[in-house]
């Protein structure tokens, strides 16, 4: 397997060893990044973006890479984040397979991937290293931290485990925990890359490349990620023109099934089943409760920023509202002037992604405040 990594991407080399939460530790690792806009003299108009699961570090259009990024409507000249005030810098997640080291990297001990000797991956472990991205490019102090989806929960991580590296937060469709549903949608979708027998205990490659696991997994997550709303304004009941095949009396017959589908397989081979694995569980075991006795809104309570917002929308079923609630005021519980904004998107917890009318001016309207 190879990774996939976006051109004009560029590294920061981490400490030797990176020594990881649960245990392990890596040598000769590296920190995926890219930014936008200029370092101004003070070097205090600095905002970091730490993403989802799946994204990579290119999340708009720059200099080094002129296609268009993962939240290219977000980000750049006069958008909501806007790179005529801000130095802005996103950095792909340890773990990950589009250049941060992750199971799909060699491991300079073996020469060897990864694979599953990679160690146990936990949200502190990608909130550690994105802290000595920000070190490394001479930041003192963010003026915000934005973190999107998975990405909220590692800024909570940051912030936490990093005191006064920055003064302000966005938490964008994020949380403090997993919840009991997230964990078993997430479990399902392991379930489904490791039961394909092309996965081979993380020992496959391109040519026997676990891909109707693949399938199964982001099938599943893209239901998540949207609303029954969404699905049924979108899709209805709508048949394909074609009938099916006599061969697949069972196979595609409406919209939706044929829309899950070319998602998925657009999705599989660009993404490393392994990194797939390690990321979603992370996830699963975050709990910033643990770093007070199993409170949650005591954990957030520790945390010390100067203001806040917290952004969910009323139909995500996978970080659901209470959750961005929980964040908010566990963060004024701190001290912060932290405020919850609950919008009504129908599109579910990949609205930050696709409404931007809405989660434009909600973004711009916070940054102009600090």
């Amino acid at each position: 397997m190879t990774e996939f990594i976006p051109p004009g991407t560029r590294y920061f080399d981490l400490p030797s060893p990176f020594v990881m939460k649960r245990g392990g530790e890596l040598r000769g690792a590296r920190i995926a990044y890219e930014t936008w806009g200029e370092l101004n003299a003070a070097k205090d108009n600095a905002i970091l973006i730490l993403t989802g699961l799946s994204p990579d570090a290119h999340a708009a259009a720059n200099e080094a890479n002129p296609e268009a990024g993962w939240w290219e409507a977000m980000l750049g000249p006069g958008k909501p984040i806007d790179t005529d005030r801000w130095y802005v810098v996103c950095v792909n997640s340890l773990g990950s397979c589009k250049g941060s080291t992750g199971p799909a990297s060699v491991n300079p001990a073996t020469g060897e991937l990864y694979r599953l000797d990679f160690p146990d991956l936990a949200i502190e472990d990608v909130a550690n290293s994105a802290a000595h991205v920000i070190r490394e490019l001479g930041i003192e102090r963010l003026a915000c931290v934005i973190g999107n989806s998975m990405g909220g929960m590692t800024a909570l991580a940051f912030l936490l485990l990093h005191p006064g590296i920055a003064c302000s937060h966005i938490n964008i469709s994020g949380a403090a925990r997993a919840l009991p549903f997230s964990i078993a949608i997430r479990s399902l979708q392991r379930e489904a890359i490791r039961l394909d027998p092309n996965w081979n205990n993380g020992h496959y490659d391109d040519e026997r490349y676990p891909e109707s696991g693949m399938r199964m997994a982001r099938k599943l997550g893209v239901i998540t990620y949207r609303s029954a709303l969404e699905w049924d304004g979108r899709f209805g009941r709508v048949r394909l023109e074609s009938d099916r095949p006599d061969e697949d009396p069972f196979g595609l017959e409406f919209q939706v099934e044929s829309y899950l589908e070319g998602h998925a397989r657009r999705f599989v081979r660009r993404y490393d089943p392994n990194s797939y694995l390690y990321l979603s569980r992370s996830m699963d075991w975050f709990d910033i409760g643990e770093y007070a006795g199993g409170d949650a809104a005591a954990g957030l309570s520790k945390i010390r920023i100067d203001k806040a917002l917290a952004i969910g929308v009323h139909t995500d079923i996978l970080f659901p509202l209470q959750q961005q609630q929980e964040v908010a005021d566990g963060l004024r519980a701190g001290g912060a002037d932290a405020e919850f904004l609950p919008l009504e998107s129908p599109q579910g917890h990949d609205a930050f992604l696709v409404d931007i009318a809405r989660f434009g001016p909600a973004v711009s309207g916070f940054l102009a405040t600090i």
